[in-house]
């Protein structure tokens, strides 16, 4: 077995996006992670927070995967003010794709969150929220040739750094000062 790690992501609706789910969870376990989704590797009978909470606590950090949700055709922010732009063709993920990494922060495990393209840059979606580079993937062209691609090797190697930290800090008693 590997090392524990939450992977987060909508449920696919695209046969792409089902795609890119086995070719990451195939990369990550080659890589020597288990990566564990609620409703997939696991279940439980509990509120979903809650469950969401319990498995985290359990995983060594966290990798979301913000697909496409919900397309919105036409579409304005902050209408009728003089801040006003348009987000028409624009997609939204998923609130779980916001949620689950925010509560990983929360309990400080490592977060690495990537965006299909498209996707609007919105809450923790927006670049700089926590600190790392949100890398942008379209799955249009070989997901499995961005799997291979320096970006994504730059990123997998920081986020395994961090995570490599939790491993060997997580069964250390706590320190007082």
């Amino acid at each position: 077995m590997g090392i524990s790690i939450f992977l987060s992501y909508p449920k696919p609706f695209t046969r792409n996006q089902e795609d890119f789910v086995l070719s990451l969870s195939e990369h990550l376990k080659s890589r020597g992670y288990d990566p564990r989704t609620l409703g997939v590797t696991d279940y439980d009978v509990d509120a979903p927070l809650k469950a969401i909470r319990r498995l985290m606590l359990e995983s060594n950090g966290i990798i979301t995967i913000a697909f496409r949700r919900a397309l919105i055709i036409q579409g304005n922010v902050k209408p009728e003010t003089d801040n006003t732009y348009a987000i028409d063709n624009s997609w939204l993920t998923s609130a779980w794709s916001h949620i689950e990494p925010a509560m990983a922060f929360q309990i400080g495990i490592p977060v690495l969150i990537i965006r299909e393209k498209g996707v609007i840059e919105d809450g923790i979606l927006e670049k700089g929220v926590l600190g790392t580079y949100m890398p942008e993937f379209d799955l249009k062209n070989s997901y499995k040739e961005y799997l291979q691609s320096s970006e994504w090797n730059q990123l997998i190697r920081k986020w395994e750094n961090q995570v490599g930290k939790v491993v060997e800090t997580k069964g250390n008693p706590p320190k007082l000062y």
